[in-house]
């Protein structure tokens, strides 16, 4: 059986490509889910990759990967900051939580340093561009095989 893992975007990611090259770089988020869904299938995960601007769908869909039992990767984007409701959503997750930024958030202006979702995550990436994607992908894989060799070696 596979596992799940659900790649979720917030506000204005559908714009990669074209908004502010000169941070977020040319590439678009269709490459980028191209390219994960291609190293999802190599790590044996069922991968759900979706972008929404709208805060409540997020939060549905972040409460689905929870019915799942998925583990997630957020890039929260304008949803990062000080939005109460997806960290809330993001805190049901069982499973391993990697929030990615494709840019360095801590060499941003202020208003851009200091996500409310980091809390709730397992891991963060920030400034590895699109590849923080794949990076995010070998993470979860990693922290999920760690927490079910935890659970074997408790069990014995």
């Amino acid at each position: 059986m596979k596992r799940k893992l659900y790649i979720l975007n917030g506000s204005n990611l559908n714009m990669l490509g074209v908004r502010e090259p000169h941070i977020y770089g040319t590439t678009t988020l269709r490459d980028i889910e191209s390219s994960c869904l291609a190293m999802a299938e190599t790590f044996r995960f069922d991968c759900v990759f979706r972008q929404t601007n709208s805060e409540s769908e997020l939060i549905g869909w972040i409460q689905e990967a929870y019915f799942e039992d998925a583990a997630l990767i957020i890039n929260p984007a304008g949803f990062s900051f000080g939005r109460i409701p997806v960290l809330d959503a993001v805190k049901l997750i069982r499973r391993p939580v990697v929030e990615v930024h494709i840019s360095n958030i801590h060499r941003r202006s202020e208003e851009y340093r200091h996500s409310s979702i980091s809390v709730a995550a397992t891991a963060v990436i920030c400034g590895a561009g699109a590849g923080g994607y794949l990076l995010g992908i070998r993470a979860v894989d990693d922290l999920w095989a760690a927490a079910e060799s935890s659970k074997t070696a408790g069990q014995l």
